[in-house]
Order: structure tokens, then sequence, then C-alpha cells
């Protein structure tokens, strides 16, 4: 099991916080988060970039900050009397010149460097599970590095690195082509198992760790409580569509 658990309700008061930043709020994972924060009563404010969808969350109470990673022009005045950061954005979905190295590389060192020089008390970083400097996946590799500079930064910090989101992937690998009534197309044979996570528990986790002394200056990996493969789901869907088939 890839669950690491911690308390959310212990009273450490190591520091008293007023405002949190969070990045990515305008993504699905940062999107259940700031609305946590926010029911929680909590004082929220939200990175927002031209063309952004964010009513929602500044009718729900967030403040907008305008603010791009790749701009560090742009975020002192984000990081300007905040707390705490927690930062989902990535590249991911993106494109144009929203890259790997522009976005998760060095937008993440640009805030970094933001929120050290603003006297930011936590750096809550989302991480991944398979994070590593050697992992062929440049993404993985971008986060890595992004773990050693936040590490090295002198921040006090807490790295989430939840394992597959079970709500993105299994509907986009599996469920659209079952809907779809056609095979579910596999890379390798589908029976390597994944510790699935649902990202409203990723999200918890992440408000849990506030403040929280035992989340503080570490690496947290998160899982489900089965680990689960790919076949596995398919099975679980009980779709009439047939086979998986390995690529």
């Amino acid at each position: 099991m890839l669950v690491t658990r911690f308390s959310s309700h212990a009273n450490f008061n190591t520091f008293e916080f007023t405002v949190i930043l969070v990045v990515g709020a305008t993504g699905y994972l940062g999107g259940i988060i700031t609305r946590s924060l926010l029911q929680q009563s909590h004082a929220v404010r939200i990175t927002l970039r031209p063309n952004s969808n964010h009513s929602d969350l500044i009718g729900l109470g967030a403040k907008a900050a305008h603010a791009d990673l790749k701009d560090p022009d742009s975020l002192p005045a984000a990081c300007k009397g905040i707390d705490v950061v927690i930062t989902t954005a990535n590249s991911a979905r993106r494109g144009g010149s929203d890259t790997v190295v522009a976005v998760d590389l060095n937008g993440n060192r640009n805030l970094i460097n933001a929120a050290r020089e603003a006297g930011v008390r936590q750096f809550i970083f989302i991480s991944a599970y398979e994070a590593d400097l050697s992992h062929p996946v440049p993404f993985l590799q971008a986060k890595a590095q992004t773990e050693d500079t936040l590490r090295a930064s002198g921040l006090c910090y807490t790295i989430l690195a939840p394992h597959v989101f079970m709500d993105v992937w299994i509907p986009m690998v599996v469920g659209n082509a079952l809907q779809e009534n056609r095979p579910v197309l596999l890379i390798g044979s589908g029976e390597r198992k994944h510790s699935f996570i649902a990202a409203a528990d990723v999200a918890a986790f992440a408000v849990a760790a506030l403040n929280n002394a035992t989340a503080l200056n570490r690496k947290i990996s998160l899982g489900g409580p089965e680990p689960l493969s790919w076949g596995g789901h398919h099975l679980d869907y009980g779709s009439p569509a047939g086979q998986v088939y390995p690529g």
C-alpha cells in the first residue's frame, strides 16, 4: 500500500497563516483544492492567466492575482503577503509555449524563487509518484528536478507524490473506448498494478498538510488502498465491448 497518512486534526500551531496562494486553481486538482479551502473559510488567492475560466472561484470568494509561471516578473506580486503556496500547475494538456521546460522546470523554479523572496512559510508541491531524474518521460524528470530545487531552496516544504489519478486516467484510457463500444488498447500486457487514487483524496492531503508539523519538510507518497491493473479496471466496467487488447 502506498498511502502515507498523517493527522489532519493535530493542533501544532507551528506558525500562524492568513492567506494561501493556489497556483493552478483553474485546473482539475487545483480547483478541488481551492474549493475545499474556501469551504473551510480560508483566505485564498489564485493565480490567473488571460482567458482563464475563473468566475466560479472568484464568486466563491477567491482573490485574483494575474501571474504566469513563465513570467518571473509577474510572480513577486502574486506571492506578496502569502503564507502558504500550493501549486498543482503543470504543462499537461496545454501546448504552444506551455512546454515541460517552460512550465514544469523553469516555471516552478521561478515560483520557488518568488516564494522564498516573499518569505512564504510553507510551499506545497504536487509532484508525481514516478518522478525521477532518470525517468525517460521529460515531464517526470522535471517533477523530480523541481523537488530537488524546492529542497535546496531553504523553504519549508511538503511534496505530495500521488500515483495515477483514477478519475482522470481510467475514463480516458478505458471508459471512452467502452462507451464507444470499441476495444481498449493498452501499452504492454495491462497486468502491471497501480495504486490509483482519486483527485479529491489528493486534494484532501494537500489541505491537511497546511501548517501540519508531520507534513513539513517531507515527501509523501499517495496511493489508493488496493493496487489494481488496467485489465482489472476493464473487468470492473463490465462492458460487453469485448476484450482489452495489449499494445
